[in-house]
Parts: structure tokens; sequence; C-alpha cells
């Protein structure tokens, strides 16, 4: 028997709020998080908006934040929130108490994103140019690193069990909390911190995407850019973010009293093996992954009652996704509830799975489905119910997440709905 996946503790950093209920609530409401892009300068850049997360600020002191990358900073801060609500006991450095050495090296941390410490790359690339060698700082390979954010983790809480970070671009957490759950399946961990962070916001980045023609140019109207499934759609709306959760083999949570958000039931990872950048039009990559976490969960198509969609508002990714559920759902694809939060918090490329599972669990907790915001026109090859605009109640025991991205990885989380 499979060693049963629970989540015991989440945190968000998004553009809506640095809050779950908050964010959560906002979803609810319709309200967007897609704005002028507040960052930096884009008066040369054709693209001028997205999800950036506004008034961000990290520690007590500015010193404290020039340590660490804005990625780093947004995991730290997401993973604090996810420990405090999981009710781990910490110590006054802020450790975790563990009743033995072997409970520390059985808690480990896996963390997807996308592009890691692209701040630091793109800040210290434009010193170099412009000062010189001699003003490169010395923290620049500590903080650009991919595993930064895990390493920095670890050392917080005092957690040495298994820690890497993982890039497989837009399905980058997905594919983290994957790795989770094989981790405490196989009896090699207890207890993981996990999720994904993203903070890739940069004048470079923003310029590159625009001009391979990936992002909305519909600058005169942010708020209603992102518009999966919609006919108008003409792009992407770039953002940043992190979604982190706490996830704990059933009975060791259940050992310490801790509070079960929900269950991590199946897990489905595949590759298009296509093209780099373009989904495989007919969504077989998409739907082999989809499958797979059935079969993994042990469940039929028809036992999902929403599937939070990858849906990033682009004319060929939301073609491909529609018909890799039409294939794995057949006959329920047309009752399954669908819906892309990406309408109001943009895409925040490996950091999405980790923020779409925690909307998961909400979706679940509350019986609610959140709303595709913008959808007032949909595409006629776009024809499932991607609940255009409102939300709305529906009782649901599993949840499906999906992430797909660049290189072709594709991967999909169901949760469910805790039961003893």
């Amino acid at each position: 028997m499979k060693r049963r996946v629970v989540v015991t503790g989440a945190g968000l950093i998004t553009p809506l709020s640095c809050d779950v209920d908050e964010s959560w609530k906002k979803i609810l409401d319709c309200e967007s998080g897609i704005h002028d892009i507040e960052l930096f300068d884009t008066s040369d850049i054709k693209v001028k908006i997205g999800g950036d997360v506004c008034g961000w600020e990290y520690g007590e002191t500015s010193a404290e934040a020039r340590k660490i990358d804005r990625y780093s900073q947004f995991a730290m801060v997401a993973a604090a929130d996810a420990v405090k609500a999981s009710g781990l006991e910490l110590d006054e450095s802020g450790r975790v108490v563990f009743d033995s050495p072997k409970a520390a090296s059985r808690f480990g941390v896996v963390l997807g994103s996308g592009i890691g410490g692209m701040t630091t790359i793109y800040d210290q690339m434009s010193r170099l140019i412009q000062k010189g060698p001699g003003r490169v700082s010395p923290m620049t390979i500590p903080k650009l690193m991919l595993n930064a954010g895990g390493g920095l983790l670890a050392i917080k809480y005092g957690l040495y069990g298994p820690n890497y970070s993982v890039a497989t671009a837009c399905a980058s957490a997905a594919n983290a909390i994957g790795n989770s759950i094989y981790l405490i399946r196989d009896n090699v961990c207890d207890q993981l911190i996990t999720g994904g962070s993203e903070a890739a916001m940069t004048r470079m980045a923003l310029a590159a995407f625009a001009n391979m023609r990936a992002l909305s140019t519909r600058n005169d109207d942010p708020e209603h850019a992102s518009c999966p499934f919609d006919s108008k759609r003409d792009g992407f709306v770039f953002s940043e973010g992190a979604g982190i959760v706490v996830v704990e083999e059933l009975e060791t949570a259940k050992a310490r009293g801790a509070n079960i958000l929900a269950e991590v039931a199946g897990f489905g990872t595949s590759c298009d093996a296509g093209h780099i950048t373009s989904p495989d039009e007919e969504g077989r990559g998409a739907a082999q992954a989809m499958q797979a976490a059935l079969d993994d969960a042990e469940i039929k198509a028809g036992d999902i009652d929403y599937i939070n969609a990858h849906g990033t508002s682009t004319p060929l990714g939301d073609k491909a996704e529609t018909r890799a559920i039409k294939t794995v759902f057949a006959d329920s694809a047309n009752t399954v509830a669908i819906s892309s939060t990406k309408s109001q918090l943009g895409h925040s490329l490996g950091a999405t799975g980790g923020i779409e599972m925690i909307l998961c669990i909400k979706a679940i907790q509350e019986g609610i489905v959140p709303p595709t915001a913008n959808l007032t026109d949909p595409d006629p090859d776009c024809d499932l119910d991607y609940t255009p605009l409102k939300p709305k109640e529906r009782d649901i025991t599993y949840a499906m997440s999906n992430s797909f991205g660049f290189g072709g990885h594709n991967a999909s989380v169901i949760v469910k709905k805790y039961v003893e």
C-alpha cells in the first residue's frame, strides 16, 4: 500500500496578495493582478504590462534584502507562511524542533523554479558592462544559483533531508511537488517543503518574451489582457510569485496533530519531445501527463470535479490543452469544471504549479470553482466548461492542476479532499 501524502501548510506570493486567503478572495471576486509594470522602465519595450508583486519588501534592512535574490525572497516568505500554518514546532532560532537527528534527516526540500536568480544575473551583468569586473558582487553566484532557494530554506529550518531543485520551465513547481510525493512514498522522507518560486521579471526577460511574440501586447487594457480560451487572446501575461506547501506522510502529520488541508493523490509527467517552445498541437504530451496522474491516483477521469488548467492565454496552448482534456476525459470532458486563474494572476512561469495547487486546495475546502476572468467570447475550438467570469459552487472531491512548459515538459498533480 502506498504511503499517503497530505498537505498541512501553504503560503502564497501573487500579484494580488501575499496571503493565501486574500488571494483566493480576490480571485473569486474576479479582481486582476495585471497592471503597468512598476519594477523597471518599459518605455522602450513593446510590452509594458505584467503581474509584478508591487511594494515588495524583504527583511528589516536593505542589507538583509541584498543578500538573496528576489526569487529566494519569495520562497522564504511563502515557506514561512506554510510552516506557520502547518503548526510545526520551532525553537528560539526558528529551526524545526525534531525528536531525533534521524527525524531531521527525513525532512527535505524540493523546490521548483524555471530560471532562478534572473534578477541577480541581469543586475550583475549590467554592472559588469557599465562599471567593470571589479564591481561585480562577490555574492553573485550564491544569489543566482537555481538551488539557492532550497538551500536557504534548509539552513533556516534545520532540514537535513534530500534537498534539490527542479527546472522544467513552467512545469517546475508541479514536478517538484511530484518528486516530493515520490520521496515520501518511497520512505526516503516523512516531511518536505515543496512548490515553486519565480521572480524572472527583468527588462531582458520581458524584451526576450516580447520579441518572440509570446506575450499579450494589450498595453492599454492590462486587466483584460490575459483571457484564456477567449477568441481575442494574443499571448500570456508575464508575472511572478511563489506557491509553497508543507507535505507530510499521513501518519507523521496525524501523530503531531497537524491540521490536514488536503491529500495529494496523484502525479503524472511527460515530455512532448517535439518543439522547444510550441506545444504539441494535439496535446498528446499533456494528455499523457493527465492520464498518468489519474493512473497514479487510481481513479477515472470522471472522478475529477475540477481542473485548474494551464490556460496561459496563448492561441496554440489553450487549443492544445482543450484537445488533451477531450482525449483523456472523453464523455466527462463536457461536465468537468475547468478554469484558468492565470486570467487574473498572469503567468509566473516555474511558480505556477505551486500557486495553482494551493488554489485547487481552496476550491476543495470551500466547494467553489474559481472563474476564468475575461472569457466573454469563447474560441470555438475551446468549447468546454471554463467557468467564465463568475465562480460557481460545486462539491469537489478531486481537483487536477495542469502545468506545461517550454521544452515540452508536462506535469499534472491531483489533490483530494482529505478523508481519514
